[in-house]
């Protein structure tokens, strides 16, 4: 079995910042904007060294979406950020009408996603934005589980065209992904080879699954692990060759499995080989005040969590 190393934790917010200050350094089309939030988004270096392509929008978010729509007629990469719960739900509209209906090359980085913002409460934790992005049409959305992904995946951004939803975080987690990793969007990752169970994670919920696979291990039981960064558009092959011969699934992901990576993994079974799957999510609910780990506990959304679903969907094939 294939051991993982957390080379020291980092939070994924970090590695945007850093993937953003390389971009800067690459290609002058690159711009930059941001609702009031340059340090929460971990952009002072890109604002600093690039002051003439940083824009500094305020608390617009809505006016910040049409600003960076607007750029990309002139040939500009926009990155915009700000918290997910203002990335996406907050400005809706804005993307839906100014960017993806058009197909504007704008790249909407979110940080603070899900439960681990923590301590400011349901008010902020969005549990509903990858759903949302998802039907938008033509959009892109990717989830990276730690800094080196999140690095890599804001630099291979850039080479994409078109409009990308790019979901990170806030807490400090396992940072165990190659730094000189290559980001292929739409490209899942094996993590470990296994035939009793298959259990695809996306975001922070990857460390967790890697330690629940551990945990299966040594009561005898092989889990097939799969990195899911993309979302959308879903790796189907990759999950549909794993449940070839596991014969059930398990997701996990740090959203409401109404709309999020669950389902989109629900369908691809559905259309393709009906499977036994369970789901590793918030089940249709807000979230509250309290520490990050605090919540993925109360909320199931750990490695025990997943372990628990994994014993249970093998006993259902």
């Amino acid at each position: 079995m294939k051991k993982y190393t957390d080379t020291g934790k980092k939070d994924t917010r970090s590695g945007f910042g850093a993937g953003l200050t390389e971009l800067g350094k690459k290609n002058e089309n690159i711009v930059a904007l941001c609702a009031d939030l340059t340090g929460s988004l971990k952009m002072d270096e890109f604002k600093a060294n690039h002051p003439d392509r940083f824009f500094q929008v305020g608390i617009a978010e809505a006016n910040m979406m049409g600003i960076a729509a607007g750029m990309t007629i002139g040939g500009k990469i926009p990155f915009t950020g700000t918290f997910a719960n203002f990335s996406t739900g907050r400005v809706y509209d804005q993307i839906r009408q100014s960017i993806a209906y058009s197909h504007k090359n704008v790249k909407i980085c979110a940080s603070h996603a899900g439960l681990t913002l923590g301590e400011d409460g349901a008010t902020h934790q969005i549990l509903e934005d990858i759903g949302l992005m998802k039907m938008l049409p033509g959009m892109t959305v990717i989830n990276t589980c730690d800094f080196n992904q999140t690095k890599a995946a804001t630099i291979a951004i850039a080479e994409h065209h078109g409009p990308v939803y790019l979901r990170f975080g806030r807490p400090k987690v396992a940072n165990f992904t190659p730094e000189d990793q290559v980001f292929e969007i739409g490209k899942a990752v094996q993590l470990q080879e296994g035939n009793d169970v298959t259990i695809v994670a996306t975001g922070h919920l990857v460390w967790e699954a890697l330690e629940a696979a551990n945990s299966l291990h040594e009561q005898g039981i092989s889990a097939d692990v799969i990195n899911i960064h993309t979302i959308k558009p879903l790796d189907k092959e990759a999950i549909l060759n794993s449940v070839a011969k596991t014969g059930c699934i398990v997701t996990a992901e740090e959203h409401n499995y109404h709309g999020g990576l669950g389902e989109s993994v629900a369908r691809v079974l559905g259309e393709n080989t009906p499977t036994p799957q369970e789901f590793v999510a918030t089940q249709d609910t807000f979230g509250e005040s309290g520490t990050p780990a605090q919540l993925m506990e109360k909320y199931g959304l750990n490695a025990k969590a997943i372990h628990k679903a994994a014993k249970k969907v093998m006993g259902r094939k």
